[in-house]
């Protein structure tokens, strides 16, 4: 755990979260801030600043939260209509938290705009 990391904190159950999803790699809860109706962030429980800090010995780990996601995505309800998945990188992407995090977006059209 990193001690001035928010995500850590959640992770460790020192702040609360509205938790959707949790096992022994990943929790997944919903975004304070939504973008879009439906705004779940999945972080995994191992403090990862950015994916530049991202090892091989990660793969499975990232490859986890992916499924995870798509998982979690249907049970929102949104696997028919469609939903985005986003992993900011470092100040220029507006990473604000450095845990790495992916954003699941959803439950409305969302612009064509990647950048």
């Amino acid at each position: 755990m990193v001690q001035d990391c928010i995500f850590c904190k959640i992770v460790a159950g020192e702040i609360p979260s509205n938790q959707v999803y949790a096992d022994e790699f990943v929790i997944a809860f919903h975004d304070i801030n939504p973008q879009a109706p439906t705004h779940i962030l999945v972080i995994p429980r191992k403090h990862i600043s950015d994916m530049n800090e991202a090892s091989p010995q990660d793969q499975a780990l990232l490859g986890h939260m992916m499924l995870c996601a798509s998982k979690i995505a249907a049970d929102a309800g949104l696997a028919e209509s469609g939903y985005r998945l986003v992993l900011n990188t470092g100040p220029d992407a507006r990473q604000s938290v450095f845990h790495i995090h992916l954003h699941i977006l959803g439950g409305r059209p969302l612009s064509g705009q990647m950048g």
